[in-house]
Parts: structure tokens; sequence; C-alpha cells
């Protein structure tokens, strides 16, 4: 589903990703962690086309997005790749609703169409009591909920998502993590997380390490019984996701 391969990424004189290459499978549900400062974002920012690499090669469901214009890569995101962002970035003159078809109506779906899917969307995440409320009535959980409708609204390959636990409580926190597991599972998207959150990294396929914008290692297999820390370039286990 995503094929990453020697993405470098500078600002001024600060190195900030130094090579990174990746392969992400179609269904995946990947977290990417490391200490402040270690690219994490910037990685994910890259793979979403928000922010462009020096050098390297991009692959996502089967395009190169690095060679796209600007105007093909705003396309491309609005179909092809969600976001959910930590504090959710709802727009708050909007109802819930309404916040959920704007990227449907972006895609120049019809105002029909887009609002089905939206109020299906809102009714499968438990929210269609609160579709007409606006974000400033609704509690963190449900704003984040709202969230995730959006990003599925497109049906899009893949969902990025910046620490977006990362505001809430305990029980909205377990309640969010177990989401990206049900919604992979019944709509077979990809994930790929950033997040300081040992819990939610700990529940995800594949945990991808950085530092100092380098992947140092990956641990691999969502059992704790069978998992497996490696050095990247050291043989993976038999049993491990490619």
């Amino acid at each position: 589903m995503i094929d990453i391969k020697n993405i470098t990424k500078s600002f001024g004189s600060l190195q900030v990703l130094k090579g990174i290459s990746l392969h992400i499978n179609q269904g995946e549900v990947v977290s990417i962690v490391g200490p402040s400062g270690a690219g994490k974002t910037t990685l994910l920012q890259i793979i979403g086309t928000l922010e462009g690499a020096d050098s390297g090669e991009i692959v996502i469901n089967g395009k190169r997005t690095d060679k796209m214009s600007t105007v093909e890569q705003a396309r491309f995101r609005n179909q092809q790749i969600g976001f959910v962002f930590q504090f959710h970035q709802l727009l708050p003159e909007f109802t819930a609703l309404e916040n959920v078809m704007i990227p449907a109506l972006i895609a120049k779906k019809s105002k029909k169409e887009a609002r089905q899917r939206a109020l299906e969307l809102l009714d499968y995440l438990g929210l269609t009591d609160r579709a007409n409320h606006k974000p400033n009535e609704l509690s963190g959980g449900e704003k984040q909920r709202v969230a995730v409708a959006r990003a599925l609204i497109n049906k899009p390959a893949v969902i990025l998502a910046d620490e977006p636990s990362g505001s809430l409580d305990s029980k909205n926190k377990a309640e969010l993590h177990q989401l990206f597991f049900d919604l992979r599972d019944k709509f077979g998207q990809t994930f790929v997380i950033v997040t300081h959150d040992e819990e939610l990294a700990q529940l995800t396929d594949r945990i991808i390490h950085l530092k100092d914008g380098e992947v140092i290692n990956e641990t691999q297999d969502n059992d704790e019984n069978s998992r497996t820390d490696h050095p990247i370039g050291q043989e993976e286990s038999t049993d491990g996701i490619a």
C-alpha cells in the first residue's frame, strides 16, 4: 500500500529525515514512535503529501505521489488519504454532519450522496443524535469520532493519524484505539499512526521506531508473547509482517 524509499528532508541546516525507507501493507495498522524531534510528524506529513521531501520516492496505492503536481496531490489527498489530528480540526461554524460532508463535497459528490454517506458513518460511530450539534456542543471523544468519520467519508485507502488520542481522557482514548481496529476490519483501510501512547503502539500490527531522523528498529506482531525487536537489516522472524 505504501512504499517509501530513501526519503530525506531538511529545514535549513537541520536534517530532519535521513534516508527513510518503509513498506506498509494494505490493511496494516502501523504506529510510528520515537522521542520529540525524531521526525515522526514530518514523515507523516510527507506521506500525506502535505509536505514535500527533498529526495526519495513515495508510492501510495500504486501512485508515485512525489512526482505529482500540487493540484494532482490535492486531488489524490482528497480521494485516497484520510487525516485524524490530535485536536480534531473541526470547523466550529458547521454541525458534525456538515463537517463530515465537507471532503465529499470537495470531491464533487452530490449533496444528497455526501449527506447519506456522512449519516451512515455517524450512525456507525454512535453519533446519530449528535449530527446536528456544532463542535462546541460535543465532548472531546465525540469530536474525535466526528473527525474519524470525516476522514472516512471518501473511502480513502490510507488513514494517517497524528497523536489522535493525545487530548482524550482514558475512557475515550481506549474507545478510539479500539475504533481504529474495528474500522480496519470493517472497511479494510491502512492506518499509519504517530503516537507517544505506549498502549496504542503495543496494540498495532507493527511499531516503527524513529530516532534522529532514522528508522532504528521495528517491532512486529501484536502478540506480546511473540513480539520481536530487530534492528533494520536484521533477518525478520518468519511469522512477521513483511
